[in-house]
């Protein structure tokens, strides 16, 4: 699997760092036009003086960019500008623009070098790691897509800062969920630091941020095209991602989706005798300490079953949910009872 490079200010070592990498020439930075003004011009210039050239391109922010028809405008795009199999695409943003960077670089000349610059805490900790690339359809979130590591994962914990409230609490649903499947102490850790951690404290974030990216590297490398263990990085995504579906993309940002699937899981496991009931309790604690929801009143129970029915984790028919045992002891089950199900959704959307 690919490397990682992280660290404070580590994004002012770019030019050196794909140095390292073997990478120079041309560079076609993709973007959201919220960054323009704050890192994509610097980040350019700072390549150019290095002697690249560089192409930029921003997309409208919003889940509505990872289309089939924003690709489809990238690779234009790319066209125009006559891009090479040896040019660089550079995914400088969040997790819209790194999975629609990413799969556009893996599908355009069949694959371009690619590299990834997460600007939020989603992408730091989660998918900018692993080489997941894609975009939605109208019937289910990344239905279309490829496995398509980067060359590296580029994090800075620094660009952070800029980041609004909500955006955090996107990134912090992440985190717990990191923690609860693969480190007891991580997840020990958050909840007496969370008004640090809140605050951005830079230690306590470099901290978690680069513990979790360790973990996603370690258990993406053990698996990469998830055929095994990668499966467990799903906790909370089962029901999380019909609830994002049924809401309308936007309408809720991916980690308030999946802290209420991790509720829902949690919920499940106690039913099914998997989970010590203080163990979900002391989950949605740390969820309630980052401040991330626990519900999303108003959906219809059937529109977030049907979604959960079209989402990748579907085999044979069948919904594969991942559950805890404890913290660090995750299980992949596919014989959920549908009425259970059912229950979990309903408590879900009161």
């Amino acid at each position: 699997m690919h490397p990682v490079a992280t660290g404070e200010d580590v994004l002012h070592k770019l030019p050196e760092l794909l140095a390292e990498f073997g990478l120079g020439g041309r560079a076609f930075i993709i973007t959201d036009e919220h960054l323009l003004p704050i890192y994509a011009g610097p980040v350019r210039e700072s390549l150019e003086r290095s002697g690249w050239k560089v192409g930029l391109y921003a997309v409208p922010p919003g889940e509505e960019s990872k289309s089939l028809e924003r690709a489809a405008t990238l690779w234009d795009w790319l066209a125009s500008e006559r891009a090479e199999r040896r040019h660089v695409v550079i995914a400088l943003g969040g997790g819209v623009v790194g999975d629609l960077a990413g799969w556009v670089a893996a599908t355009y000349l069949r694959g371009l070098p690619l590299v990834q610059v997460p600007t939020t805490l989603l992408a730091q900790v989660d998918s900018s790691i692993g080489g997941k690339t894609g975009v939605n359809h109208r019937s289910a979130k990344n239905l279309i897509g490829s496995f398509y590591p980067p060359v590296v994962a580029i994090i800075d914990p620094a660009l952070l800062r800029t980041l609004p409230e909500r955006e955090l609490r996107c990134g912090w649903a992440e985190v717990v969920k990191t923690a609860l499947i693969a480190d007891p102490a991580l997840f020990e850790f958050l909840l007496p630091h969370r008004d640090e951690l809140r605050a951005l404290d830079q230690a306590a974030l470099a901290h978690v941020v680069g513990r979790c990216a360790e973990i996603k590297l370690q258990v993406v490398t053990e698996d990469p095209t998830e055929q095994g263990r990668r499966a467990i990085l799903n906790y909370g995504h089962t029901l999380g991602h019909g609830i994002e579906n049924a809401a309308g993309y936007g309408a809720l940002t991916h980690g308030e989706a999946i802290a209420i699937g991790m509720r829902a899981a949690a919920r499940i496991a106690v039913e099914l005798g998997l989970l010590d009931p203080a163990v979900a309790a002391r989950q949605n604690e740390a969820l309630d300490g980052f401040g991330l929801p626990a519900s999303a009143p108003g959906l219809s129970v059937d529109a977030v079953l049907a979604a959960m029915r079209l989402d990748k984790k579907v085999h044979s028919g069948t919904l594969r949910w991942v559950l805890l045992e404890g913290v660090g002891r995750p299980v992949v089950r596919s014989d959920v009872p549908e009425d259970l199900v059912r229950l979990a959704a309903a408590e879900c959307v009161a």
